[in-house]
């Protein structure tokens, strides 16, 4: 089967730290992080645990101006979701029982079972819904790689670089970032599409990103990418 064919588009440059991205719009996807409402929403998961969802909450807007042009210029755009399958076959020990809750993986949450596939705080938030058409990597773990086929889609598609948006800063779009640049991909994140629970994690996961000339990425706003798309 041939690979999908993507829309001609001219290189431009995005300002970005700590220098320059060249970008390539047709070789180029969205793929935005784990916007869940256990995540997100008030009275989820998340909150549940403790955590300020409005730390999170304030990336939504960037994320719809950026997914709405995304989607106008006819590019490539993947959401990702963290969960497990209902039999929780693929669910190590080790997670199940990290942060001694009283409510883990699986339970009861306010939201139906608790990141489980198929219930209702498992999956994406109302405003950046996926449309017919954008795949949904459903992942067991951290990183968008991990046990997905999320590098085939990107290789039949011919994707070279990625713009990662999402949450968390620190956990899944650091993990995310760091297994695309082992496998070659460049990658920019708008900072202010990416979000954390708390702002000193959000504040060194972005620069690790860029740290040592960019080791793992590039680090720039939705306003410079919005910029280089129109």
């Amino acid at each position: 089967m041939s690979a999908i064919a993507m829309p001609e588009t001219k290189p431009t440059t995005i300002a970005a730290e700590p220098y320059e991205f060249e970008f390539e719009p047709g070789h180029c996807a969205l793929l935005i992080i784990d916007m869940q409402r256990d995540f997100l929403e008030p009275g989820g998961f998340g909150e549940m645990l403790g955590n300020d969802v409005s730390q999170l909450r304030r990336t939504i807007e960037p994320n719809k101006a950026l997914l709405s042009a995304w989607r106008a210029a006819g590019l490539t755009v993947i959401h990702t979701r963290e969960g497990h399958r209902p039999d929780l076959a693929d669910l190590p020990p080790a997670k199940k029982v990290r942060g001694k809750s009283a409510t883990t993986i699986g339970d009861e949450g306010p939201m139906g079972r608790i990141l489980i596939r198929g219930e209702a705080g498992h999956d994406i938030i109302p405003e950046l819904y996926p449309q017919p058409g954008e795949p949904v990597i459903d992942k067991p773990g951290k990183g968008a790689f991990f046990a997905t086929d999320l590098h085939a889609i990107l290789q039949n598609r011919g994707i070279t670089q990625l713009v990662v948006t999402g949450v968390t800063t620190e956990v899944c779009v650091n993990t995310t970032v760091r297994e695309a640049n082992d496998r070659g991909y460049n990658c920019l994140v708008p900072s202010d599409c990416v979000g954390s629970y708390f702002p000193e994690f959000q504040e060194m996961g972005l620069k690790m990103i860029k740290a040592q000339g960019g080791i793992f990425g590039w680090v720039s706003t939705s306003g410079a990418v919005l910029e280089a798309i129109a």
